[in-house]
């Protein structure tokens, strides 16, 4: 059985239409706030440092589905799982839930990547250390 990351936010006035209904771009958010979270989490960044430079996770790709509708001030809780943990790559499952209902489910694929500034990222094996870690939000 896998562990679920969950992570709770409020939504803000900002992130609405004129309807004061969540603006769909702004999931794309929620599972980048959520990531970060569980990374924070497991010990690390979406940007950190080691021996040999930076390591970032740049997505390749990303999608969400929509089954319902949050508002300003309403919380709402994702859940967060790891769909696939490949070699280089992470992809995330997300679920939103508000007043116990699913109201949208979403993914997004990372790339662990060497950072450098005067060239473009490359791929990296992920380190063993943070497979160990993000095994335990592997889905079942």
């Amino acid at each position: 059985m896998s562990d679920e990351f969950r992570y709770r936010r409020r939504i803000e006035f900002c992130e609405t239409d004129a309807a004061g209904i969540a603006h769909f771009s702004a999931f794309f958010q929620y599972m980048e706030q959520a990531e970060h979270a569980l990374l924070r989490h497991v010990g690390t960044n979406v940007v950190y440092e080691d021996d040999e430079g930076l390591i970032s996770w740049p997505r390749v790709s990303a999608s969400c589905d929509y089954a319902g509708s949050v508002r300003f001030e309403d919380v709402m809780e994702v859940v967060v799982h790891v769909a696939r943990l490949g070699a280089k790559s992470v992809t995330y499952a997300f679920d939103f839930h508000s007043n116990d209902e699913i109201v949208a489910s979403g993914k997004m694929t990372t790339v662990c990547c060497r950072i450098q500034h005067t060239s473009p990222p490359e791929s990296i094996a992920i380190p063993s250390w943070l497979v160990e870690q993000l095994r335990t939000f592997e889905a079942t």
